[in-house]
């Protein structure tokens, strides 16, 4: 057992001397020549286990002090030999141990403090790095005297006075770059012999990525149809032989063809109106100084924009220099929010990057399948893997040391590496099968570490040292590498299901740590081409941050938001699943929707309510996407309709949502039903008509269950982020008045900040699935724990929560990190085009592009995420067509919360399904397409949906009314592929 228990410190935990985090460094130093003193720089418990000499171990509770914890070891002797390691509570909230080190105590003027050989007493470097090769004095050899020392020189021989980079090689003179060719072309340049691709934005635009044409003076592509002043940011990224390397991004201005600037203030001369001013004062675009922008109430917004003068100072304000309503909102999260482990996190030797996995059916690239993004039967149990990949390459290490736990033992323990591609699409260079070694076996903490024999996880371990490119190719593995990884869940005689799954296709940065969303280059088909290789995903296109999911080429429409965060931390890949069984269970037969074979959960069984719209959450969101327009005579049983009598308080013989379904209730105290009986059109726009089958409610709402991707990003948007575009008053005067709906927790009672339903009526996504429980399937929670009730009902009899809040908390996390797909066909010239005439007729007014997520989010997730969700998740009056005769919360009938856009363009496939031409054939499915926009889904194409825009959304609409065919083609372009 301790062989074993070195054996997984040795595989998960820090080596001495390494950083978890500041302050967290240990070691051991002679004091005397009878005496060491242990010492580990951290702020909590830590303890010392050390030997002498090969005798007894001994367990010591170290001091801790302001210089964090020591412990002296007093009465040794020259030659004594002391193996020891520490264990202590880490930054990031877990036990930490450190691998075993070794000192030999020497006599007082024998010391060598840094263990370089070399005495104390001449050592002129004495903090040399362990391991290093160092001269008679103690100092790290530079053979070729390029300032980079022999241990990390990667080019040992370099000519003297040559400038190197970090690694002393060599650095190319010019090898990339531009030169402008003329008054409105540039040429971008790569002096290689292999291929190479520029990445370039204009103005600030969307970025464009292109393969350079190859000829015998390098790669080279010319841009033409430029203006003098346009700013052009780019980089490159090229072959250097060995590997691809990508450069910094630089920025160049197009200059006409005169391009001295005389002056040096950045405006050439043939344009500088004022030739001869000072390099260091503020020009315009003329070269002609200009008075630095003045702000007289220091709110950080200049006085030509500030719309609110002399706001006092330390007042929160919004782009318009207005103070931010929200004194009275209670943020979600905030700096005392308890955060989970982060995914990815730095040591001084290396970056640790924590994920999870779940089994598939198939692989990622096999379209004649069908068979990877679905979940086959048992998903939750025995299905799930935990990884932690230790990568020392960033830190001047050589290899990734990965660790893995499975909820089963696996037979066949294959680890898939470096995409090959020749005999399939699911071929790799390396599979590292014999490497893989099973470590230890029973239950294992969130740090993959071991707390107990019981159980039946299992550890395995396995390292990878080289890069294998896509011929075959072997080399040292170096920064910025790209490693499509598979790793094929094989288990040995599971108890439930089958037992041979494949896993995920990730592709992993080296040095970098993360999986990162990847597309394919190539055609299989074309064995010349690089025959589906995979790339990364230009950032632009990641609508979801780092949860943003890959391309999809598994020919599986349906199944777009129903995957896993790319980023899914190692902490929440079994909550997700468990969360995904709640998700799909039938509420009342506790039976599992997608399959017989998953059999009945007893524990929710029988929960449903009294009253519910539907039985379980899928059966209104299906596959995650919206729900579908019943046809004209069908029962509404996947909308809510929230209703009111005339003064806008609860229906006293519904209460708040009528629930058209009963458990054992006469039909005389039913709540009766809704059914669409027709659709109203005008100037080829239609609105619904429906019926009730018991007393018309004098105020309702009717709401289509929506799409649920993205909404743990929405969640994870700080207040301040959100308020800085409210805009009640209009202050800019441009027609856009979005504001703040606010809302009471139902479990602290305190306000915060509406941004979840139609009309943001709900301020979390805990408080938003429970309502949805509460109100559509008559499920108590302990955030809800009383039913949906009339004052004048008295068959609501269920009372307090059924479902327990382990059940709940699983559920928000599988709604929380769902991941979203990214935008598609951004280099598509119609696309960049539509996204230009989406800005410029005000929709980015409010759907907004891009916000970022908080730093206290507590899923590590979803945590400083750069998105692009569209929405403004404010309050906006949409015109009377839109409007119903029913608020919510501060929302008038006519206000509605902005929608975000991401998923538009595949939300068709989702809801619609598939449908199989050929049922003979495998894998010969297709899209059903079910289109539909709106709270209502009366809008039959996007089209319509923009069509219907009034109130502050009419200008927008006018606007895209009087652009060209051409152009209205290009902006639906753009939303399509959001």
């Amino acid at each position: 057992m301790t062989v074993q228990l070195l054996m997984i410190m040795g595989t998960l935990i820090l080596t001495v001397n390494q950083v978890r985090a500041a302050g967290e460094v240990s070691g051991i130093t002679q004091i005397s020549g009878d005496t060491v003193e242990f010492h580990l720089d951290s702020n909590d418990w830590a303890d010392v286990h050390y030997k002498v000499n090969g005798g007894n171990q001994r367990n010591i509770r170290m001091t801790l002090s302001a210089n964090g914890n020591r412990f002296q070891l007093n009465n040794l002797s020259s030659g004594d030999s002391i193996s020891y390691r520490f264990t202590y509570w880490g930054s990031e909230r877990f036990a930490v141990g450190t691998s075993i080190q070794n000192y030999t105590l020497q006599s007082e003027q024998a010391k060598d403090t840094d263990n370089d050989g070399v005495v104390d007493s001449i050592d002129q470097c004495p903090a040399t790095r362990q391991g290093a090769t160092v001269n008679d004095v103690g100092c790290e050899l530079d053979s070729d005297n390029d300032g980079v020392v022999d241990s990390l020189d990667l080019c040992p021989n370099t000519q003297s006075g040559q400038a190197v980079d970090t690694n002393g090689c060599e650095l190319a003179a010019e090898m990339t770059g531009i030169e402008q060719v003329g008054s409105d072309s540039v040429n971008f340049y790569v002096d290689n012999n292999a291929w190479a691709d520029v990445h370039f934005k204009i103005n600030g635009g969307g970025q464009r990525n292109i393969r350079m044409l190859e000829s015998g003076s390098g790669n080279h592509f010319q841009l033409n149809n430029l203006s003098i002043g346009d700013s052009i940011v780019y980089s490159f990224t090229y072959w250097t032989g060995k590997s691809a390397t990508d450069t910094e991004n630089k920025t160049y201005t197009l200059q006409s063809s005169s391009v001295n600037d005389a002056d040096g203030d950045g405006v050439i001369d043939s344009i500088d109106l004022c030739p001869n001013t000072r390099p260091d004062v503020i020009v315009n675009e003329v070269g002609c100084e200009v008075e630095p922008e003045i702000d007289s109430d220091s709110d950080g917004i200049s006085d030509a924009i500030d719309q609110c003068a002399n706001t006092p100072v330390g007042t929160t304000v919004n782009e318009f220099g207005c103070p931010i309503n929200g004194a009275d909102i209670t943020p979600l999260f905030n700096a005392d929010t308890v955060l989970e482990p982060s995914v990815i996190s730095e040591t001084n030797n290396a970056v640790i990057t924590r994920f999870a996995d779940r089994g598939r059916d198939r692989h990622a690239k096999e379209d004649h399948f069908q068979a990877y993004d679905h979940y086959l039967s048992h998903y939750w149990t025995h299905r799930t893997a935990r990884f932690k990949f230790v990568d020392t390459v960033a830190k001047g290490g050589s290899d990734i040391e990965i660790t893995f736990v499975t909820e089963w033992k696996l037979g066949v323990k294959e680890f898939r590496a470096w995409y090959r591609g020749i005999g399939t699409v699911a071929e790799y260079h390396g599979n590292y099968e014999n490497h893989v070694q099973e470590i230890a076996n029973g239950t294992f903490d969130d740090n993959l570490e071991l707390v107990g024999n019981d159980g039946n996880q299992y550890k395995y371990r396995l390292t990878i040292d080289q890069f294998i490119d896509l011929d075959g190719t072997r080399s040292e593995l170096a920064l910025g590498q790209y490693m499509e990884i598979e790793v094929s869940q094989f288990l040995d005689n599971a108890p439930e299901g089958r037992d041979n799954y494949y896993g995920t296709t990730y592709l992993y940065q080296v040095g970098v740590g993360g999986m990162v969303p990847w597309k394919t280059v190539g055609d299989f088909a074309d064995q010349s081409s690089e025959r589906e290789n995979s790339y990364p995903i230009d950032e632009s296109a990641w609508l979801g941050g780092k949860t943003t999911l890959p391309y999809q080429y598994t020919a599986e429409p349906d199944n777009h938001f129903m995957q896993m965060a790319t980023n899914l931390s190692s902490v929440n890949g079994q909550a997700f699943v468990l969360g995904r069984r709640v998700h799909h269970t039938n509420m009342g037969s506790g039976e599992h929707d997608e399959s017989v074979k998953n059999g009945v959960f007893e524990e929710l069984k029988n929960s449903i309510g009294t009253h519910y719209v539907n039985n379980s959450c899928s059966s209104c969101h299906a596959r995650n996407g919206r729900a579908p327009v019943a046809e004209v005579g069908e029962t509404l049983d996947k909308w809510v309709f929230k209703v009111a009598d005339s003064e806008g308080n609860a229906d006293p013989l519904i209460g708040s949502v009528l629930q058209p379904n009963n458990v054992g209730i006469a039909e005389q105290d039913s709540e009766g039903d809704v059914v669409l009986t027709s659709w109203s059109e005008s100037n080829g726009l239609r609105s619904p008509n429906y019926a009730f089958s018991k007393n018309r409610p004098a105020k309702f709402s009717a709401r289509l269950a929506p799409q649920l991707v993205g909404l743990g990003l929405l969640e994870a948007v700080s207040e301040d982020v959100i308020l800085k575009r409210e805009d009640p008053q209009d202050t800019n005067q441009d027609g856009i008045s979005g504001r703040a709906q606010k809302v009471t927790d139902p479990v602290s009672g305190e306000t915060r900040l509406g941004r979840f339903g139609y009309k943001a009526g709900a301020s979390s996504l805990k408080h938003q699935i429970a309502g949805a429980l509460n109100t559509d399937m008559g499920v108590m929670t302990s955030v809800l724990p009383r039913p949906d009730c009339g004052s004048e009902q008295t068959s609501c009899n269920n009372q307090g929560a059924e479902l327990s809040d382990e059940h709940l908390d699983n559920l928000v996390k599988y709604i929380a990190l769902l991941g979203v797909r990214p935008q598609r066909d951004i280099e598509q010239q119609q696309v960049i085009v539509g996204k230009q005439k989406f800005n410029a007729i005000g929709c980015e007014s409010c759907h907004r592009d891009t916000m970022k997520t908080s730093s206290y989010a507590p899923f590590a997730e979803l945590r400083d995420q750069t998105i692009h969700p569209y929405t403004d998740l404010l309050l906006h009056d949409m015109g009377a067509g839109l409007a119903d005769n029913l608020g919510e919360g501060q929302a008038t009938g006519s206000e509605w919360r902005t929608a975000p856009l991401w998923g538009l363009g595949l939300s068709v496939c989702v809801t619609g399904g598939v449908i199989d031409v050929d049922r003979n054939k495998q894998g010969d499915e297709i899209c059903s397409p079910d289109e539909s926009y709106l709270h209502d889904g009366r809008a039959r194409t996007i089209e319509e949906a923009i069509l219907w825009h009034g109130g502050e959304g009419q200008l927008s609409n006018d606007n895209y009314q009087n652009l060209s065919a051409a152009n209205k083609e290009a902006l639906i372009a753009f939303l399509r592929s959001l």
